[in-house]
Formats: C-alpha cells, structure tokens, sequence
C-alpha cells in the first residue's frame, strides 16, 4: 500500500504551531517570526512535505519561475536566430549571469525559463508569455543598445529588472557595472608599466557597455597627454581579438601597450603578438576586462579589470523578486565597483 503524502496538518503537529502557520512560511508570507519560519522548515525537511505548485500558485498568485531573456536586434532568419543563439551559449559571461541568477533562485523555489528576443516575433512571444502569467517577470540581458524591449516591457508595465543601463531611459531597475571606472585602472596601469604606446581593442561600438569602455580609456589617456589612441572594434569574441589585433600592429607596429573590452578578445589579442614574435608583457602589456575562466586559462594569464557578473546578476534576481512581493515598489539602480586583478600579461 502507498504511503500517504505528508501534509500542511503533519507538518504543524511535528513543529508545535497552527496550520496557518505552516501556510504562511509555505506561502513566502513575511508576517512570521524568524525562529519560527526556521522551525516550520525543519519540520518541513522531517516529514518530507512537499507543497503543492498549483495550489501555492492560486494563494501567491506567483508561477514560481522567472524569465530569463536575451534580447538583441540582428538577422531575423532561421540561421541568424541559430546564430544568435550560438554567440550567446560560447560566451564565458552569459554563463556567468545564469550561475548567479540560479544562486539567488534556487534557494527560493524559483526557476528561471530562457527566452531569446533577437526579432520582433520573438519579442512579441516574451510580452505574450509574461501577460498571460506564465512567468512572474523577466530578467533582462541585452546585447544591443537599440533594443527595443526593455521600453516595451516598461510600456506594458510587466515586471522586469535589466542587466546594464539602457540606452535610452526607461522605468525599469537595473544593475550595472562603472565601465568607464574600470578602463580608467587599465589605463593607469598601462601606463605606470612604462607603455607609451597605447591601443585598444573595443567592444561592438553599439553596446554602450563598449562605448563606456572606450570612453574610459580615452580620458585617463588625455590626462596624461595622449590625445590619440589607436582603436580596432572588435565583437566580444576570440576571433574579433585576433582580427583586430593583426589590424592594429599592421598600422602601428610600435605598440607596447593594449587594452581589450573583454577577456576572449584578450586572449586573442596574445596568440596573435605570439605569433608575431612579441613577447607579452615585455613587449607588449595587455589588460583584459571581465576576470572570466579565461584569464586564468589564457597564456600568459591575464591581468584584467574584475568585473563581479555573479554578485550583479544575483542582484538583478534579488531586485525582481522584492519588486514582486511588493518589498520595493519604486524603480532603482545598483552599480557595481570594478577591481583590477593583476596577473602575467601585464
């Protein structure tokens, strides 16, 4: 004969309180002493207590998951969406974003949902989903700076928090990083390393995570008397660092110092002076940004500008599920600090 399952009624005779009780910690109700929502959870852990979704869903009103979407403009065709997809999954900072996503949520019961949003049909698919409840909110990740849906989300007043500051100002919270703060430490070592001349190899000029980067540089190098700097763009990818590299030592051989917008494009950055016979870093210094696995994998290792991708998108779940609850009713943002990490390259 089966085992009967364990209910509300089980779980407050085991802990000594009343089934309202019970129904309130179960329910993420915040009217309850601590000491006793820690009784009802071990009590819970006892006697196997499993609540039900549906159930817990029609008192919460809440579907206990979370869009996680990726947002970008591009090629709307069937390879380019495969393609967009593709970028995302090879890129070491996408991953990080999850990991700190699902660190804050698991914990909590709640579970994300990944949706990409590259073309107007895909976006109309996240606004469709979010409206119908299937999802509480949206935790938005955009690649592109003319990304239309963190204003559409807004407009329709769907619950969403961003990872980086949009473009254009919307009512929506997000969390960001000080890039311009971060490529002035980069710039600051360069130079006390003794680099006079400087290049660097930016992020897609149309992410404004890229621009701030680039800005950056360039003002810490204006104040100490380099009014030019050389740029490659290059696309956040392995491949765009070894392009854009080749390209810079073809037009300024004399460089001694670069810095690039991210880690992958670092790294392609010293494969290609190792093949021109350029020692890294007696030769040419290079300073990466982001701290990813790459920087410690990458040969030599990379100093790079840290930036804390887990902790901001842990913050960003964080900031949606106290929107959610009604905690925080006001929109807002968190910028975090970048911290230089010196390492072999430079």
């Amino acid at each position: 004969m089966s085992r009967r399952a364990p209910t509300l009624e089980d779980v407050a005779r085991e802990a000594g309180v009343s089934r309202a009780t019970v129904s309130r910690v179960v329910n993420g109700i915040r009217n309850v002493d601590p000491e006793i929502q820690e009784l009802v959870r071990r009590a819970i852990g006892r006697t196997g207590y499993a609540p039900n979704r549906a159930a817990r869903s029609l008192v919460t009103r809440r579907t206990e998951t979370v869009a996680l979407v990726v947002s970008g403009a591009g090629d709307t065709s069937d390879a380019g969406q495969n393609a967009f997809a593709a970028r995302v999954f090879a890129d070491p900072f996408f991953g990080r974003v999850v990991g700190g996503i699902v660190g804050f949520l698991r914990p909590r019961s709640l579970h994300p949902v990944l949706m990409f949003a590259e073309s107007a049909e895909a976006r109309e698919e996240v606004l469709t989903y979010l409206r119908q409840g299937r999802a509480d909110g949206a935790l938005v990740v955009s690649t592109h700076s003319d990304d239309p849906l963190p204003a559409l989300l807004a407009d329709a007043r769907l619950p969403a928090v961003l990872f980086a500051r949009p473009s254009r100002p919307v009512p929506l919270s997000y969390v960001d990083l000080a890039h311009r703060d971060g490529a002035h430490l980069a710039a600051e070592h360069l130079l006390a390393r003794g680099c006079r001349q400087l290049a660097t190899i930016s992020g897609p000029l149309d992410v404004a995570a890229s621009q701030e980067r680039l800005a950056g540089f360039r003002d810490t190098l204006a104040r100490h008397g380099h009014p030019y700097v050389p740029v490659a763009e290059g696309g956040f990818t392995l491949d765009s660092g070894i392009a854009a590299m080749a390209d810079l030592l073809d037009r300024h051989p004399g460089t001694d110092g670069v810095f690039a917008a991210n880690d992958l494009m670092a790294q392609g950055a010293c494969q290609v002076l190792r093949e021109r016979g350029r020692r890294v870093p007696e030769d040419v210094a290079v300073v990466g940004f982001d701290d990813s696995s790459i920087a410690v994998t990458c040969r030599p290792r990379l100093t790079t500008v840290r930036q804390p991708v887990e902790e901001m998108a842990a913050r960003m779940a964080r900031l949606l599920d106290e929107h959610l609850q009604g905690v925080r009713t006001e929109v807002t943002s968190v910028v975090f600090e970048p911290e230089l990490v010196v390492r072999e390259s430079a």
